[in-house]
């Protein structure tokens, strides 16, 4: 098994990204492409670890590959479909979003993601901008969950 490791950020924390990937250049290009924009990145190349990752940290947003080594899989979740269905199954990760990462036919990708209840998938090599723009959809900033909560509150006042 991996030990999942933890890259915090220097200033504010934006949220957690989990990156469950056994090749370790996906992590690292993930890392690179995060250090520096608020989110805490969390990363494991070992399907149990992740488990155990999503229980203690409960990350805001999960890149899933689909091929894992037999070493760092589980029975009955031994590819990122089958994981990312035991994920659902974990108490308050029901809806975590998971976009799996894939090298594959993203077709045939897609439609077996969506299934498992992936929200999407990204294609390797994966343009930075791209995941970007999944972060920023999944993973609101604080000011923008400020701004949401504020008007939640507001419809509410001004119904009453």
């Amino acid at each position: 098994m991996n030990t999942a490791m933890k890259y915090e950020p220097t200033g504010p924390v934006h949220g957690k990204i989990l990156v469950i990937d056994d090749n370790p250049v996906i992590q690292r290009a993930v890392y690179l492409m995060f250090r520096d924009r608020g989110y805490k990145i969390l990363m494991s190349g070992d399907i149990a670890d992740a488990l155990s990752v999503v229980r203690y940290e409960r990350p805001n947003l999960i890149l899933m590959d689909i091929n894992f080594a037999a070493e760092n899989s589980l029975p009955g979740a031994d590819d990122g479909f089958s994981a990312t269905e035991w994920l659902h199954q974990i108490p308050d990760a029901e809806k975590l979003p998971v976009v799996i990462i894939s090298s594959s036919d993203p077709e045939e990708v897609e439609a077996r993601a969506l299934a498992a209840g992936a929200v999407g998938v990204l294609q390797k090599p994966f343009d930075s901008e791209e995941l970007f723009a999944l972060v920023k959809k999944y993973i609101p900033t604080r000011s923008r969950r400020l701004a949401d909560n504020l008007g939640d509150a507001l419809k509410l006042v001004t119904t009453c």
